[in-house]
């Protein structure tokens, strides 16, 4: 049965690119209408990641060469809009951005069964529905379509997965981004029972790495900062090192089957070197810079395959909803704030004094 719904709801939009101040929130925002083949849902969580912030500040322009956290507070002096999105189509503003979300379906499209209504759900982020589900086409929720910085929004039905579990909705908002980028580059290098280095992995998808390695069988590196190593101890690492230090001489040259980087920047080289011959390299982010040096030399000497991951096939997500299912994973939640207070939140998300995951509730 159809709930009575309120006439307006609280936001937060993405007005343009640029700095904090580009977001703005708001108590008149208009409640999404459900598609045919779509459902409403009250959202409950929305994490915060780092695609929330490249997106703001244009980040993805290829005129940007720096750091997120560069520009993650006051935005870049030169960005190009027709290309900072990440799929380098212009975005189009005001956009509702949060590609986590978790919440209950209160309402469902002429096309689906009403008996959805009421399930807790998560949104798978990289939607394929509304392009037809071609291969390496998706939109990211958040940002092709508005996303979960709102008391409500709106997703395709068959991306929308109902989750049973006894995990809080701030638990249950930390997976959708983080955790499908993370199985996602697991998946694509086809993790086993060997040795993985993770890189910024106190931060939402390296913690998710290291957790979905572990329950793949490897033996685990994670690369942190000198504050953090106990934390990456406790979330199951077997080895862990300080990313200020030199990583070939503490770990060695030829010593990992795959590495999963979300930092690249100037210390990328070393991530090459480490790793043995035929050995896998597989990228979702570039939070230290985009811009590397490659001696290729060391690519075709060592037979490495390098892997840049942003598409996910459907087997990802529907994974994850089932290790949710069995507790075979849980994310660690660092910190909670209030839907008025993203841009506190972000700014504490650009610190990086936090292992885990910032989450969003809305009002009720």
């Amino acid at each position: 049965m159809q709930q009575t719904l309120p006439g307006q709801m609280e936001a937060v939009f993405l007005t343009g690119h640029g700095g904090l101040e580009v977001l703005q929130y708001r108590d008149d925002a208009a409640l999404p209408s459900a598609g045919p083949d779509e459902v409403l849902i009250k959202v409950a969580a929305a994490g915060i990641n780092n695609t929330d912030i490249n997106t703001r500040i244009g980040w993805y322009s290829k005129k940007v060469a720096g750091d997120t956290n560069s520009g993650g507070e006051s935005g870049f002096d030169e960005v190009d809009a027709d290309d900072a999105s990440w799929s380098g189509v212009p975005l189009i503003f005001p956009r509702i951005q949060g590609a986590d979300c978790c919440g209950v379906i209160v309402a469902v499209g002429d096309a689906v069964d009403s008996d959805r209504i009421g399930e807790r759900v998560i949104v798978r982020n990289m939607l394929r529905s509304y392009v037809d589900y071609r291969p390496y086409e998706c939109w990211t929720f958040g940002s092709e379509c508005d996303g979960a910085f709102a008391q409500y929004t709106k997703a395709p039905a068959r991306e929308t997965h109902a989750v049973d579990c006894d995990w809080t909705d701030a638990e249950l908002a930390s997976i959708p981004c983080a955790y499908s980028t993370a199985e996602n580059m697991l998946h694509r290098a086809n993790v086993a029972a060997e040795r993985v280095l993770v890189t910024g992995a106190s931060g939402g998808v390296g913690s998710a790495a290291v957790q979905l390695a572990k329950r793949r069988g490897a033996h685990v590196t994670a690369l942190a900062g000198a504050s953090k190593l106990g934390d990456m101890r406790a979330l199951g690492a077997d080895e862990v090192v300080d990313r200020n230090i030199d990583l070939v001489a503490a770990i060695g040259t030829n010593s990992i089957d795959v590495v999963i980087d979300l930092v690249a920047g100037e210390g990328w080289p070393s991530l090459l070197e480490v790793l043995k011959r035929g050995g896998r390299y597989a990228t979702a982010g570039a939070i230290a810079g985009p811009l590397v040096e490659l001696d290729v030399r060391t690519l075709y000497l060592k037979d490495l395959t390098l892997i840049g991951c942003t598409f996910q096939e459907d087997v990802v997500f529907s994974n994850l909803a089932g290790y949710i299912e069995r507790n075979e994973i849980r994310p660690l939640v660092a910190a909670t704030f209030s839907l008025n207070e993203i841009a506190l939140a972000q700014q504490q998300f650009l610190a990086k004094k936090f292992v885990g995951k910032l989450v969003l509730i809305p009002p009720a």
